[in-house]
Parts: structure tokens; C-alpha cells; sequence
């Protein structure tokens, strides 16, 4: 029965844990090779619980960001700090780690199916269908809710708040009744680097020798009974950096810095 056991969704563990060494075996190299992912925080990881933590980002790519959080907490909780050098942390991967995502999106294609099976909570977008904004929202699917209820239950959920790889988009509500109904450990994740690193979708490179940044921040300070909707939100993008105030005038010295960076992450035609 053991190579059969099942996750709460009823996923074969053993099947989930062979496409997640395969997909890691795969994209190695895009992170550590291609590029140069730039890490900060590992240690973060390896002090959360087993369960009932949500991780917070901003979004860049339908997929390259998921499969960069499964390479870096991975590598962490083996003892890497701030690296994922050599791919063998990926032979005994954590199974319970989730990723919310649009259905539309798993269910474009065979390759999303696949990569829906290691680990993703499809849900329905009441604002959106077929990438344009819609003018009438569709009510919450409550299975939505209750998958990432018992997902959070279970391990960790990654999810996108802005529900869109566009910048500085509003943080959907949806995530902050999350965050008070079920009170998890609420985990920020900034990354940087991956749009101009792949396409849209995360699956085809772009552009080699970008200089990815991905910071893990220490977990938020919410009150979860006294904190409005309305706050928790505004904490998410603050925390994830992508608050209104972010686009802000920048000192000349931190363009300066910022310009030394970017020239690693210079297109080349």
C-alpha cells in the first residue's frame, strides 16, 4: 500500500515525487547554469513548520516561478543556504507543497496537465477568462476555497495574489479572507529577473546569463483577529513589493546600484 498512498487530493505520492525529480532534473540548469538564481533567506525555510504555511510573491511567469520555489525550498530543507547547487536535493523532494493556479491555465495542453499533478489547486478566476478582464465577476467556487483549505492542512500552498504576472496590479481580496480564516504562516517571496529570463508562460528561455534575484522574507505579523480585510492587503503588498508607493522616485544612488545589476540582466540582440 505504500507505493500507492495518496495525497488528500488523491494524487499517488510516488507518481508526484517522479515528475518532480524529472521537471527538476529538466530546469536545473535554467537557474543554476543558464542563469544565475540569486537567493536570499534559505534559512527562513528550514525553521516553518510542516504545515498550514502560505507563501506570498509577486508573479513574473505562468510557471518558471512555481518551479524555482520547488528548487529553492527543496535545496534548502537539505541544507543548502542561498543555493541550489548540485539537483540531487530534488531525489526525496517534499510532496506537499501546492501551488494555486489558474484552471484555464492547467488545462491548457498536456504539459500544464502533467505539471498540474505535482502539486497545483486549480481554481476558477472570478475576474478573468481567457486573459481578458471580465466586466461581470463570477462567484467564488467554494471547492476553490475548500481545496486550499485542505491543502494548507496538509503542507504548504505558494500562491500569487495579484492573480496576473503583470506589476503592480491590486492584491486580490481572496487572499486575504485566506489569511484570516485559516491563519497560516504567511511566508513573502520577491523575485526578480524571470520575465526577462523566459516567455509568458515560464516554459521557453528567452534570453541565458540573467541574473534571477529570489528573496525570502521572515514571516508576516498579522493579527488575525483584529486586522480588517483591508489591511491584510495592503500588508501583502508591501510585503511581496508591489504597493503603489513602491513606484515611487528612487534616489540617484540606488539607480546607480540598480544599473550595475541590470547590466547582468541586459538583453543582448
Amino acid at each position: 500500500m505504500g507505493l500507492f498512498k495518496r495525497n488528500p487530493f488523491g494524487h499517488i505520492l510516488f507518481i508526484k515525487k517522479f515528475l518532480i525529480r524529472v521537471f527538476g532534473v529538466i530546469t536545473h540548469r535554467r537557474y543554476r547554469g543558464f542563469n544565475e538564481l540569486q537567493i536570499e533567506g534559505s534559512e527562513i525555510i528550514r525553521n516553518l513548520p510542516d504545515t498550514n504555511v502560505l507563501f506570498i510573491s509577486n508573479h513574473q511567469t505562468y510557471f518558471a516561478d512555481v518551479v524555482a520555489m520547488f528548487h529553492v525550498f527543496n535545496a534548502s530543507l537539505n541544507g543548502r543556504d542561498d543555493t541550489i547547487k548540485n539537483v540531487c536535493y530534488m531525489w526525496q523532494p517534499k510532496l506537499n507543497i501546492y501551488y494555486v493556479a489558474a484552471k484555464e491555465t492547467m488545462q491548457a495542453g498536456l504539459l500544464p496537465r502533467i505539471m498540474a499533478y505535482a502539486g497545483a489547486i486549480s481554481v476558477e478566476r472570478t475576474w478573468r477568462a481567457k486573459g481578458v478582464d471580465v466586466q461581470e465577476k463570477k462567484n467564488i467556487n467554494p471547492d476553490d476555497t475548500e481545496n486550499i483549505k485542505i491543502a494548507l492542512k496538509d503542507g504548504w500552498v505558494i500562491t500569487f495574489p495579484q492573480g496576473t504576472t503583470k506589476s503592480f496590479k491590486p492584491v486580490r481580496k481572496g487572499t486575504a479572507h485566506i489569511i484570516k480564516q485559516h491563519r497560516p504562516i504567511v511566508v513573502p517571496i520577491v523575485i526578480d529577473g524571470f520575465r526577462r529570463s523566459f516567455d509568458k508562460k515560464g516554459l521557453r528561455m528567452k534570453k541565458k546569463g540573467i541574473l534571477q534575484s529570489f528573496i525570502i522574507k521572515e514571516p508576516l505579523e498579522i493579527d488575525y483577529d483584529n486586522d480588517t480585510i483591508e489591511e491584510i492587503v495592503e500588508k501583502v503588498e508591501y510585503a511581496i513589493e508591489q504597493h503603489a508607493s513602491f513606484l515611487k522616485v528612487i534616489p540617484c544612488e540606488e539607480i546607480e546600484e540598480q544599473e550595475k545589476l541590470n547590466k547582468l540582466r541586459r538583453w543582448e540582440y
